[in-house]
């Protein structure tokens, strides 16, 4: 919760999802998007290994450099990831799920599950609703 006149009194109220403040609306926020969970799953495949920014963007179709780098640093500002920096030329830049990370991954894995499990059932209601949109 936030206390009056605290560090957070300027946010919302902790735990009300539907105030835009809220602290933890705002992490659901940054974690709930599909890039954070494809990064977050090819770190934790690659577990406790560490991996380069490059072979992470491979791993990764379709992201640009520059969201995969805006992803990475919201990541690793959270606590969720590290980065080590090898200081040659070219900068070598290593990323791995931190501890914290790895637990969020743990979420996401039951969250890909449900997503697996009800796909068809999406699929049909999806079907559906585009017929009755092209009948009305």
């Amino acid at each position: 919760m936030t206390t009056p006149g605290g560090r957070g009194a300027d946010r919302g109220v902790r735990g009300d999802l539907f105030d835009p403040r809220c602290p933890t609306r705002q992490l659901l926020d940054r974690i709930g998007t599909k890039w954070t969970s494809m990064a977050v799953k090819a770190l934790a495949d690659a577990a406790p290994d560490e991996v380069r920014f490059a072979e992470l963007r491979r791993r990764m179709p379709g992201i640009s450099q520059k969201m995969l780098s805006v992803t990475l640093r919201s990541l690793t500002r959270d606590g969720l990831v590290s980065r080590r920096v090898e200081p040659t030329v070219p900068p070598r830049v290593f990323y791995r799920l931190t501890g914290l990370g790895l637990s969020l991954e743990t979420a996401l894995a039951g969250l890909r599950t449900w997503a697996e499990e009800h796909m068809a059932e999406i699929d049909r209601a999806n079907e559906a609703n585009d017929e009755e949109a092209d009948e009305g």
